[in-house]
């Protein structure tokens, strides 16, 4: 796993648990870039998430069209890891040189990571000094247990591709979310079908970085509980209507309002979190993408339950598109972590 390391020619590969999502972007500009190719097709979540040689080998012909279909030639790719299956972390650490570092976090894994040492692939980058105790530097550390990462390896490079990088889609979303030019810190909330990733960024960096086991399948749970509906029905009320508390009489947001609030209360912890850490730091807004940014009044309900501006955020909003694309338009909010992935070689 390579959080930083920058490549040649590659394109970042997003397989998530309800579509596959391949992005070559090329450089235009410091901190721009153009589209290059784009690829998505739909994915059974019971595929994208079951071990079977059967379920892999249809995963694999999904990946083989998308990226066949998008006009990508490279073989070299960037592809996102799971958030349920990594973990990312801040840590403090004295101002040692990079050699020193390395030697230091490898005999002291254990007390950073949730897994045995010796089960886990870990990589780390340096932020720098500490914005919290000027005696210290800070690091971002990212683990994954071995067995998980050599197997999307081996499902990825046995199509024949070469894996120049994997990192934990909660980095790659938050580096194409994040609000450009933004001088205090934001929170960054991606919803997404099975569970929701939550980052606070400050100064061009992740600083915190955490997942919520709740994203849209559960609001969706929650909608054919409350209000006694299909599931197919409930999705549909949940991203056409959202919040709103003019239609249906307001019947879905009172649906789905204990789930949102256990969502709005980890999302008030996280940021606690984050002062306690940084109390001369303010948090400016929070940044909603994936469904987070498509559910009708969702940032106006945030808003007020947390008590801080929640605004929606395009994941494309450094990249030049064409603005006639339909298809593109359709699902543009769902590729942060595409994007993000296939923005890292040339940052």
């Amino acid at each position: 796993m390579a959080i930083l390391k920058g490549v040649g020619d590659f394109f970042g590969l997003d397989i998530g648990t309800s579509a596959v999502r391949a992005v070559q972007l090329s450089p235009a500009g410091p901190g721009k870039w153009s589209l290059k190719h784009y690829g998505y097709a739909p994915i059974d979540v019971r595929t994208a998430m079951a071990d079977s040689a059967e379920a892999k080998h249809r995963l694999g012909e999904v990946i083989l069209t998308v990226v066949g279909q998008s006009g990508i030639r490279t073989k070299n790719v960037a592809i996102s890891l799971s958030s349920t299956k990594t973990f990312v972390t801040v840590i403090d650490m004295p101002p040692l040189n990079e050699s020193e570092l390395k030697g230091t976090i490898k005999y002291q894994l254990d007390q950073y990571i949730p897994m045995a040492a010796d089960e886990a692939k870990v990589d780390w980058a340096l932020l720098g000094q500490s914005l919290h105790d000027p005696s210290q530097q800070e690091v971002l550390l990212a683990s994954t247990a071995i067995s998980y990462a050599e197997e999307r390896l081996e499902l990825v490079e046995g199509l024949g591709f070469d894996v120049v990088a994997a990192e934990p889609e909660s980095l790659a979303m938050m580096r194409s979310s994040a609000l450009v030019g933004y001088d205090q810190a934001q929170v960054l909330v991606d919803v997404g079908d099975q569970v929701t990733n939550v980052g606070i960024a400050y100064g061009g960096a992740p600083r915190l970085v955490r997942t919520i086991p709740n994203g849209l399948e559960t609001l969706i749970s929650a909608a054919v509980k409350n209000l006694n509906i299909q599931e197919d029905q409930a999705r549909q009320f949940i991203l056409k209507f959202g919040l709103a508390e003019d239609k249906l009489e307001g019947q879905v947001v009172q649906a789905l309002g204990s789930t949102l609030d256990g969502i709005v209360s980890e999302l008030q912890k996280s940021i606690k979190f984050f002062q306690t850490r940084y109390p001369a730091l303010t948090v400016g807004s929070i940044v909603l993408t994936g469904y987070a940014g498509t559910i009708p009044q969702l940032d106006k309900y945030l808003s007020s339950k947390a008590g801080v501006q929640a605004v929606a955020s395009n994941p494309w909003q450094s990249v030049s598109v064409p603005s006639n694309d339909q298809q593109l338009a359709a699902t543009a909010s769902e590729f942060a972590v595409a994007v993000g992935l296939a923005q890292r070689g040339n940052l």
